[in-house]
């Protein structure tokens, strides 16, 4: 029953890991998704360029270059030169960081209206992680000459762009207190929450998640192996926690996720 959460991955393709979009369907919604305590926030930066007039928006557009990334190409990857910042228009983005061994945690699942690309908006340096198009993606680039410009041409751009860079920031902040105050099982029973809390459907005492999603995504996300989620969920089924089949997961006792989100330790 748990090998319908396992899938391979795919290639490596420019760089970046290409992946069948249907594989990564499970953890994709309107929502942007990332390592946090709770689902509040998820998606406060996908509407950072709301205080643009309709002018101020053509201006913006005007200034950048958008273009189209097929599902499983790079947005941009990890040490190339930084190119200044990209706006999801369409479609949406996994980034991730890999480690020397290859190994990778994902950062972020980031959907339309939010930026990628940072943390440099200014120029120089290069990219510290990698963004793979996750499907078919419009995506707006603005480099740093233009970031430059409508900085200091256009006020309320620059106030777009603080608030955008302070929801970026609230979300690695989150990220990392959860990878450094949460054992990993914490996580795990966290993120299981989330994803039933953003894609759950209730069923008496259970929330049904009808969604395909890998353990090597799962793994990703809460900064541990596939083997050892693999493992544990494993444990979760035997002890009536968790069941997974062809349609899904089922959380069969959110009441002891939660109590494990604050006991375990």
């Amino acid at each position: 029953m748990l090998q319908a959460l396992t899938a391979d991955h795919g290639r490596r393709a420019g760089g970046a890991e290409r992946r069948d979009p249907a594989q990564a369907e499970g953890l994709l919604g309107e929502t942007a998704l990332f390592l946090s305590e709770s689902t509040e926030g998820l998606d406060a930066g996908s509407t950072f360029l709301n205080r643009l007039s309709a002018e101020e928006r053509a201006a913006l557009s005007k200034r950048g270059r958008t273009y189209r990334v097929a599902a499983g190409d790079a947005v941009f990857t990890q040490g190339d030169a930084h190119k200044g910042i990209f706006i999801i228009e369409a479609g949406r983005v996994r980034v991730f960081y890999s480690a020397p061994s290859g190994r990778e945690i994902t950062l972020a699942y980031w959907t339309p209206g939010h930026f990628i690309g940072g943390p440099e908006i200014s120029g120089g340096g290069r990219h510290v992680w990698s963004g793979v198009a996750l499907e078919d993606c419009r995506i707006l680039n603005l480099d740093s000459a233009a970031l430059k410009d409508l900085v200091t041409t256009t006020p309320a751009f620059a106030l777009c762009l603080i608030e955008g860079l302070v929801a970026k920031g609230k979300c690695y902040s989150s990220m990392a207190q959860m990878l450094g105050t949460r054992s990993v099982i914490e996580r795990l029973a966290q993120f299981l929450l989330t994803l039933a809390e953003l894609h759950g459907e209730r069923d008496g005492r259970t929330i049904v998640i009808r969604r395909r999603v890998t353990h090597d995504q799962i793994a990703a996300m809460v900064g541990s192996t596939r083997q050892w989620v693999t493992m544990m969920l494993k444990r979760f089924h035997k002890d009536g926690l968790v069941a997974v089949d062809a349609s899904g997961i089922r959380i069969l006792r959110p009441e002891r996720l939660q109590e494990m989100v604050f006991a375990e330790g």
